[in-house]
C-alpha cells in the first residue's frame, strides 16, 4: 500500500516550514500584465536591474480584489521621501514657481493688452461687484469662467482694475502650466534622473519667443485651459488605482469644460480612449476576469460624465439667467483648404514653440529661433517613443500623446487655422509634447552622452529670456486715448470693438466705451459685452470714437467698425469733431443710445 502522504505530497515537517517561510518572507507582488510591464529594453519582469533602478522592486502589493484591483501605475517609488526631503522638494518648486512668474510678467508686459483681454478683466469686475453668473452678458464661444474669471477676480481684489491684471495673470497661468509639465516629465524619477525629467519640459517652454507672447501669455486663449487637464494626468499619474480617482478626474474634466470647450479634444476624449484601452488590455489580451478592468473602465466613464456634466452646469447657469456662450464652429475643412491648414498647423507649431524662423531677417532672433528647432525635435521624438510603446506605455503617457494627436489633428482638418494666431487653438501641444520630451527621452540622452548638448541649447534659450526681457514694457492697446478722454470729461461713449473695452480697461473704468458695429446704421456689437451697456434709461452715450480717418481699416478682424457715414445716418450731424493721431472723436448734445433703440 502506498502511502499517499510521502509519496504525493510533501512531508509534515515540510509542510510546516514552507508554511513559515511563507508568512515570514516578504510578500511579493503578483506578475504585472503586459501593457505595464512592457519597456524599450523587454520585459520588466525580465530585466531585475531596471526594475531596481526604477524602482519596481520590494514594493507593497496593490489591491487584489475589486473593480479596481490590480497593480499600481508603474514607476511608482519603494518609499515616501522623508518629511525634511518633502518640505525641500515643494520650497523648491515653489522658489521655481515666483521666479517664473517674475520673468513671464516682465516679459508680458512687452505686449500691449487688447480688447478681448480687457473684456474678461471686466466680466470678472461685474463677478466681484455681485453679478456672479453675469446676467445677460453675452460671451464668445469661450466663457474662461471657471479658469481664468476667478483668478482675474482674486487679482482685481488686490490691484484693482488695470490692464496689468490681465499681464499678473497671463504671468501666473503660464507658470502653472510649465511647472505641471515638468512633474509630469517627473514622475517617479528621483535624483538627477528626475532633475534631467523636468528640466527637459520647462527647458522647452522657458523661453517663449516675441511672436509667441500674445498667444501664450496674454490673454485667456486656451492656455489656461490646460491647467486643470494636466492636474487631472498627474493625479491619475501618481495617485494610487482607487474609487476616487477617476471621480477627482471627472470633476477636474467637467471644472474645466465649462470654461473651454476645447477640453473635449484635449482632456475627454484622451480618457475615454486611454480608460477603454486599459480596460481591454486587462480583460481581453491578458485574459483577467471582467473586474480586472474596471479602472480602465471607470475612466472611460469619467470622460463621458466630464462632457455630460459640463454642458449641463452651462445650461443650468444659462437657465438662471447667467452668460451666453456663443457655440463653437466645428465643422470639416474642404479638400481644396487642407493644403493651407496643414501648412499653417506647421507654422502653428514652429510659432508654440518658439521657432518662427519664417520670414525672420539674419540676426540673433533668427538664432534663436533655430536652436528653438531643438525643442520641437525633442517634443516630436517624445511623441514618436510614446506611440512606439502604445501597448504597453504609462496612462500618463498614453494620455499626452493622445491629447496632442487629438489637438493637431483637430485643428488641421477644422475651421480656424487661418492665421499664426490662431494657434492658440491647439495651444495644449506644448505642454503635451515638452512632458513627454522629458519623461521619455532623459534617460537616453543621458546615457548617449548628450547633457553638454542640453546645456548648450538652454543657454541660447536664457539668451532668448534676456532678450524678451529687455524689451520696454508698453501701456495698454489705447492707454493714450483713455488719458485723453478723461482729460475732456468724456465717460460714456461708443466705439468699435478693439477700442471699446480696451479704454474701459485703460481707464481704469473712468470711461465707458460700449462697443458698436456699422453697417449702414450703428449698432451694437453682441460680443463680449452686456446688453445693459445701451439701456438709455440707465446711461448716456454722447460720443463715437473712430479710426482716425473715420473709416478703418478696422483694427482687427471681424469688428466692422462704424464710419462717419454711419454715424451721421443714425445720429446726424455731431455737434463736434476731434481728430487727433490716431483716433476721430465725434460728439454730440444728445443720448445716442436712444438714437440706437428707435432703429
Amino acid at each position: 500500500m502506498i502511502d499517499w502522504v510521502t509519496a504525493g505530497r510533501p512531508r509534515p515537517g515540510k509542510l510546516l516550514a514552507r508554511f513559515s517561510a511563507a508568512v515570514l518572507a516578504p510578500v511579493r507582488r503578483p506578475a504585472r500584465p503586459a501593457l505595464l510591464q512592457r519597456a524599450p529594453g523587454g520585459l520588466l519582469g525580465e530585466r531585475p536591474d531596471l526594475r531596481r533602478s526604477l524602482g519596481l522592486l520590494g514594493r507593497p502589493p496593490g489591491p487584489q480584489s475589486g473593480p479596481f484591483a490590480g497593480p499600481d501605475l508603474e514607476g511608482r517609488a519603494d518609499h515616501q521621501p522623508a518629511p525634511l526631503v518633502r518640505v525641500g522638494a515643494a520650497a523648491g518648486w515653489a522658489l521655481c514657481g515666483l521666479a517664473l512668474i517674475a520673468v513671464f510678467l516682465r516679459v508680458s508686459r512687452t505686449v500691449p493688452v487688447n480688447s478681448d483681454g480687457a473684456a474678461n478683466a471686466l466680466q470678472a469686475w461685474a463677478m466681484l461687484h455681485g453679478n456672479l453668473l453675469l446676467h445677460g452678458w453675452l460671451l464668445s464661444d469661450v466663457s474662461f469662467y471657471t479658469t481664468e474669471l476667478p483668478q482675474y477676480m482674486l487679482i482685481e481684489l488686490t490691484r484693482g482694475l488695470s490692464p496689468d491684471v490681465v499681464h499678473v495673470a497671463a504671468a501666473m497661468t503660464y507658470t502653472f502650466v510649465v511647472l505641471l509639465a515638468a512633474r509630469l516629465a517627473k514622475g517617479s524619477a528621483t535624483g538627477t534622473l528626475g532633475l534631467l525629467r523636468a528640466g527637459i519640459a520647462a527647458g522647452i517652454m522657458v523661453a517663449p519667443q516675441h511672436s509667441e507672447v500674445v498667444v501664450l501669455m496674454l490673454s485667456p486663449d486656451h492656455v489656461g485651459s490646460t491647467v486643470p487637464v494636466l492636474l487631472a494626468w498627474l493625479l491619475i499619474d501618481r495617485a494610487r488605482r482607487r474609487w476616487y480617482v477617476p471621480l477627482a478626474a471627472a470633476v477636474l474634466l467637467a471644472w474645466a469644460l465649462v470654461a473651454d470647450p476645447i477640453v473635449l479634444l484635449t482632456g475627454v476624449a484622451p480618457v475615454i480612449i486611454v480608460g477603454l484601452a486599459l480596460a481591454y488590455q486587462r480583460v481581453i489580451i491578458d485574459r483577467g476576469p471582467v473586474r480586472s478592468g474596471g479602472y480602465g473602465l471607470a475612466l472611460a466613464l469619467a470622460g463621458v460624465a466630464a462632457a455630460e456634466a459640463g454642458s449641463r452646469a452651462l445650461a443650468l447657469i444659462r437657465s438662471h439667467g447667467g452668460f451666453y456662450v456663443f457655440p463653437v464652429t466645428d465643422h470639416v475643412v474642404r479638400a481644396g483648404q487642407l493644403p493651407g491648414n496643414l501648412l499653417q498647423t506647421f507654422h502653428g507649431l514652429l510659432l508654440l514653440f518658439g521657432a518662427d524662423f519664417l520670414g525672420q531677417r539674419p540676426g540673433l532672433s533668427l538664432a534663436i529661433a533655430l536652436v528653438h528647432l531643438a525643442g520641437l525635435g525633442l517634443a516630436g521624438w517624445g511623441l514618436c517613443a510614446a506611440l512606439h510603446r502604445l501597448t504597453g506605455g504609462e496612462p500618463a503617457v498614453l494620455l499626452l500623446a493622445l491629447g496632442t494627436l487629438v489637438s493637431i489633428t483637430a485643428y488641421a482638418f477644422g475651421p480656424n487655422a487661418h492665421e499664426a494666431l490662431s494657434s492658440r487653438e491647439f495651444a495644449a501641444v506644448l505642454p503635451f509634447g515638452a512632458a513627454l520630451a522629458g519623461r521619455l527621452l532623459a534617460a537616453r540622452l543621458r546615457r548617449d552622452r548628450l547633457i553638454p548638448v542640453l546645456l548648450a541649447v538652454l543657454a541660447v534659450y536664457a539668451a532668448g529670456v534676456f532678450q524678451a526681457t529687455s524689451r520696454p514694457p508698453v501701456p495698454g492697446q489705447n492707454q493714450a486715448l483713455a488719458d485723453w478722454l478723461v482729460a475732456h470729461q468724456l465717460s460714456y461713449g461708443l466705439g468699435g470693438y478693439w477700442m471699446a473695452n480696451s479704454v474701459t480697461l485703460d481707464s481704469g473704468g473712468a470711461v465707458r466705451l460700449a462697443p458698436v458695429k456699422g453697417k449702414g446704421t450703428v449698432w451694437p456689437f453682441s460680443w463680449e459685452d452686456e446688453p445693459d451697456w445701451f439701456n438709455p434709461d440707465r446711461h448716456v452715450a454722447n460720443f463715437l470714437v473712430l479710426p482716425a480717418d473715420g473709416t478703418g481699416p478696422p483694427p482687427g478682424p471681424g469688428s466692422n467698425p462704424p464710419s462717419v457715414a454711419n454715424a451721421i445716418a443714425t445720429f446726424g450731424p455731431p455737434a463736434k469733431a476731434y481728430f487727433l493721431a490716431d483716433y476721430t472723436v465725434l460728439v454730440w448734445t444728445s443720448n445716442l443710445l436712444t438714437a440706437m433703440q428707435h432703429r
